[in-house]
């Protein structure tokens, strides 16, 4: 359980859909050679290597949100002092409702995937999407991306063979489950499983950061995302021109994370608790966009 009044010494990272803590490895080690105690915790049953998810994929067909965010807040509150979460893509959209559950001293969501009512949907989204919602029997599966269709949602920006090494680095298929029902997730009556409280002032303070290029989480969604809090809690937006989808792999990628870091600690709220805000109830399977 996380204590209060203790400045964080921790890092949790959480990586999106389509990657593995792999993602982070570079943050990992740089942020390490800080002096930081470093976590990038798996979604349950990714314990794995890239290799064997690609081989094997059904703890991705079997994912599912509720069970994402038990994972990761079982993990943050073996903790002895809040951490800072810092997420990327889905990443983003659990470190906030981590934050809205009362873990962590600051949060960072990187081309943050929405929250429920974030109404905002990019063209550029819709493209980078469609290869699992082109077909709704993607509902029980897990899609892969060509390589050709990541370069595309992740890396756009990155050179053909750059983007070819991280997809074969880093790529694995994505629940078709979860992303089918994020379409539906501002229909369906009730909090679905990515619901924030949008008004929670006891929430730690939030920066999110945008990628000027991203076509899978455009910056239009960060800014809607952010605006759509009204708790008198920090939450700021910062964005990085030319910077793609994956931006913690992009050349320069120690910007982003060294500033990340800065304003972290800069606004970090030391007494945060340790889940006081969490459900007592199960979760409704969630959704992302």
């Amino acid at each position: 359980m996380s204590t209060a009044n203790s400045t964080p010494d921790t890092i949790v990272l959480i990586h999106g859909f389509w990657v593995t803590p792999r993602s982070w490895e570079h943050w990992v080690s740089h942020y390490e050679a800080r002096g930081y105690r470093v976590l990038a915790p798996a979604y349950p049953g990714f314990e794995v290597e890239v290799e064997a998810l690609n081989t094997d994929p059904t703890p991705i067909v079997n994912l599912t949100v509720p069970a994402i965010i038990s994972h990761l807040e079982e993990v943050v509150r073996e903790l002895e002092t809040a951490p800072i979460l810092i997420g990327h893509s889905a990443g983003g959209a659990f470190t906030q409702i981590l934050l809205d559950h009362g873990f962590g001293a600051a949060g960072v969501a990187i081309n943050s995937a929405p929250t429920e009512g974030v109404p905002v949907v990019p063209l550029s989204q819709v493209r980078a999407t469609f290869p699992v919602l082109r077909n709704p029997a993607n509902h029980h599966k897990a899609v892969a991306y060509t390589p050709e269709q990541w370069h595309y949602a992740f890396a756009n920006t990155f050179s053909p063979e750059e983007s070819l090494a991280l997809y074969e680095r880093y790529a694995i298929p994505a629940s078709g489950r979860i992303l089918w029902d994020s379409v539906l997730a501002n229909l369906q009556p009730g909090h679905q499983g990515t619901w924030v409280d949008y008004r929670n002032d006891a929430r730690a303070p939030l920066l999110f950061i945008a990628g000027s290029e991203d076509n899978l989480m455009p910056p239009a969604i960060q800014r809607s995302n952010a605006k759509h809090y009204t708790s008198a809690t920090v939450t700021e937006v910062k964005e990085y021109p030319g910077r793609a989808h994956l931006l913690p792999a992009q050349a320069g990628w120690e910007e982003v994370a060294d500033d990340a870091l800065e304003w972290a600690v800069a606004h970090a709220r030391t007494s945060a608790p340790g889940g006081a805000n969490a459900p007592s109830g199960g979760a409704t399977p969630g959704q992302l966009a």
